[in-house]
């Protein structure tokens, strides 16, 4: 089983910056992609960004030139840089990892909590 734990989340003005990170835990064989998902109330989730082992990433539009993903594959870990951050932004955001466990032979996508990113006007 594969287990992630997001941290980072907070409350923050318009136009401040926040650094939300995630680490992927367990019986862990390999991991393709990682990534971050936010849902604001009433919405669906939606992507914000993902990044693949190889450090391809990709950005929703909304985001782009404002947020930026990394990833550190030896510690399983992910983080997303958020600066530039607008009211829009508030929402519950989380990690997933496209991963494959040491007792599957499958890949599944795993999710964490949750962390809380309010952004004041």
């Amino acid at each position: 089983q594969v287990k992630l734990v997001e941290s980072g989340g907070g409350l923050v003005q318009a136009g401040g910056s926040l650094r939300l990170s995630c680490t992927a835990s367990g019986s862990i064989f390999a991991i393709i992609s990682m990534g971050w998902y936010r849902q604001a109330p009433g919405k669906q989730r939606e992507l914000v960004a993902t990044i693949t082992s190889g450090r391809r990433a990709n950005y929703a539009d909304s985001v782009k030139g404002r947020f930026t993903i990394s990833r550190d594959n030896a510690e399983n870990t992910v983080n997303l840089q958020m600066n530039g951050l607008k009211p829009e932004d508030t929402a519950v955001y989380y990690c997933d990892a496209n991963a494959r466990s040491t007792t599957s032979t499958n890949f599944y996508t795993y999710w964490g909590q949750g962390t809380q990113v309010t952004v004041s006007s």
